[in-house]
Order: structure tokens, then C-alpha cells, then sequence
């Protein structure tokens, strides 16, 4: 039996649908995996942790760095991404908006982190120059500063 042309031509669409379908399905589960480990770390933002304490960078950082790949190459033209079922092209876009969303919340949360471990640290830089100033001999302009009141504790009677 010899085959045409056009089923041909159609076996091998259907084949590369079923690998775009498969793609696609992929990239879903990355998605998702993704959105529920920054849905973990927004958590654990809200928590008032330290985003250098958070155990979900190193793998966030590794699925988004995967993400942006696929992204480049779809944007570059050599991974081609094209949905032919309704069902699944929805799903993709319904998990990249709660990917946008999820994202979009870790950028607030991360910026607060960020912001409040900042004013950590200018807490303590200021005690520790107050610290200092308290006990050095030194004036603001580098000069000895004037005698201070000392009282020591001895006694006279002997």
C-alpha cells in the first residue's frame, strides 16, 4: 500500500502536533512547578524571612532560567510552541497569567525583604558607631576630645 502525498504530509503534521501537544504539556508542568514554589517563597516572605534564608531560590532560579529559554527560543523562532487544541492552548495561558500573578507578588514581597534587611543593617551600623563614639578619645574633627567626667571608685580611708 502506498501513501499519498497529502496523508503523508498529514501523518507528519499529526506526529509533530503530538510533539507540540507534548511541548506543551511539558511546559504546563513547568509552569506549575514554578508557581508553586514562588506561592512557597511568597509565604514564607509574608513570614517576615530573610530572602537570603529561603530554601526555594536556588531551584526557582533554575526552573525560570528553563522558562526563559523556551520563552527565547519561541520569541527566536526555533522552538515553535503552536496549540492546535483549544483545551490545552487555554490551559498554557491560564498557567502563565498565574504565573505573571505569582511573580508579580514575589517582586512586592521580595522588594519589602530586601527593604526591611536594609534597615536591619543601618540599625546596627548606627550602635555600632554610637558604640565607638561612646568610647573614643577622638572628637567628630579627629582631635582629642575634652576630658570627660570620670569617677573612680577608691576610697580614702585606710
Amino acid at each position: 500500500m502506498t501513501m499519498t502525498i497529502a496523508q503523508a504530509k498529514s501523518q507528519v503534521a499529526g506526529t509533530s502536533a503530538a510533539n507540540g501537544d507534548i511541548r506543551i504539556k511539558s511546559l504546563i508542568t513547568l509552569i506549575d512547578t514554578l508557581t508553586a514554589l514562588v506561592a512557597e517563597e511568597n509565604v514564607e516572605l509574608a513570614k517576615g524571612l530573610p530572602a537570603s534564608r529561603l530554601k526555594q531560590v536556588d531551584e526557582k532560579n533554575r526552573l525560570a532560567e528553563i522558562f526563559e529559554r523556551t520563552v527565547a527560543e519561541c520569541a527566536a523562532g526555533t522552538t515553535s510552541l503552536t496549540v492546535r487544541d483549544r483545551v490545552l492552548r487555554e490551559q498554557l495561558m491560564e498557567r502563565i497569567l498565574k504565573l505573571r500573578a505569582a511573580m508579580d507578588e514575589n517582586l512586592v514581597r521580595l522588594r519589602a525583604a530586601i527593604e526591611a534587611s536594609n534597615r536591619r543593617i543601618e540599625a546596627v551600623m548606627q550602635a555600632i558607631r554610637e558604640q565607638i563614639a561612646a568610647v573614643s578619645p577622638y572628637g567628630a574633627s579627629g582631635r582629642v576630645a575634652a576630658a570627660r567626667a570620670v569617677s573612680s571608685g577608691t576610697s580614702r580611708s585606710a
